[in-house]
C-alpha cells in the first residue's frame, strides 16, 4: 500500500482528478454567480436563461442552458426563437422562450410578435417590442450538461458527491502514506546516525587497545 500511495503514479492521479473536479464546479459556480449577479441583465450582449417547462421540448429540454443574445428588434423573423419577459395573460413577471409565429405593428409603428411553444396548444398573448429581451442563439452544451446532473438526484450522487468522496479519502490515504514514509526516513536518519555513534566508540576503544600495546 505504502508504495501505491507514495509513487509518483497515483500523486499524478489524484492531482488529475481534483484539476478536473476543481474546474467542473468552479465552471458551475460562475455559471450561478452570473445567472444570481446579472439580474437577467445582458453581460457583454449575452444572457443565461434555464429552461423550467416542456414548452419547448424537442429543441430546448427541461434544465437546458440556453444563451440570448441582444439583438436588432427589426431583424427579428418568423421562425427566431425569442426570450421576452411576459406582462399579462398569466405569465406576468415570467421569463418565456418561445418560437415567432407572427409578426405585426400597431398604429405606432411598433412591433408585434405573436409567439408560440412548440409544444404548447395556444399561442402566448401578443408581445410588444420593448418585452423582447434577445434571439435564442442555441443550447450552452457543457453548462448545461452540468446542469442536468446537479439537478438530478442520481446524477448528483454519481458525479458530484461519489468523485468528492473519493478525492477526500484518496487525499487522506495519500497524507497518511507520507506522515508515515516521513517517520520512516527519520527513523533510518537516527539509526544512521547511532550506526555513526557506535563506530566511532569503537574506533575510539581500537586506539586506546593500540596506544597500551605500544607502551
Amino acid at each position: 500500500m505504502k508504495k501505491i500511495f507514495g509513487s509518483k503514479i497515483f500523486g499524478f492521479i489524484i492531482g488529475f482528478l481534483r484539476t478536473i473536479f476543481v474546474i467542473v464546479i468552479m465552471c458551475y459556480l460562475a455559471f450561478v454567480i452570473v445567472q444570481r449577479v446579472s439580474g437577467n441583465k445582458s453581460v457583454f450582449g449575452y444572457r443565461l436563461f434555464t429552461v423550467a417547462t416542456g414548452s419547448m421540448s424537442g429543441v430546448y429540454e427541461i434544465n437546458d442552458v440556453i444563451a440570448v443574445k441582444d439583438c436588432d428588434i427589426k431583424s427579428l423573423k418568423v421562425g427566431d426563437d425569442i426570450a421576452y419577459q411576459g406582462t399579462r395573460g398569466g405569465l406576468e413577471g415570467m421569463l418565456i422562450t418561445h418560437r415567432i409565429i407572427k409578426i405585426e405593428k400597431d398604429e405606432a409603428g411598433k412591433l408585434l410578435f405573436t409567439t408560440k411553444g412548440v409544444n404548447a396548444p395556444a399561442a402566448d398573448p401578443v408581445v410588444m417590442e420593448e418585452q423582447v429581451l434577445g434571439r435564442v442563439i442555441g443550447i450552452v452544451p457543457f453548462i448545461s450538461l452540468l446542469n442536468h446532473i446537479v439537478k438530478s438526484q442520481l446524477g448528483f450522487f454519481l458525479f458530484i458527491f461519489c468523485p468528492l468522496v473519493l478525492i477526500i479519502v484518496l487525499e487522506v490515504l495519500q497524507t497518511i502514506t507520507d506522515i508515515q514514509l516521513e517517520k520512516h526516513e527519520i527513523q533510518e536518519i537516527v539509526k544512521e546516525k547511532d550506526n555513526l555513534v557506535d563506530s566511532d566508540k569503537l574506533e575510539g576503544k581500537i586506539d586506546v587497545v593500540e596506544d597500551d600495546e605500544i607502551i
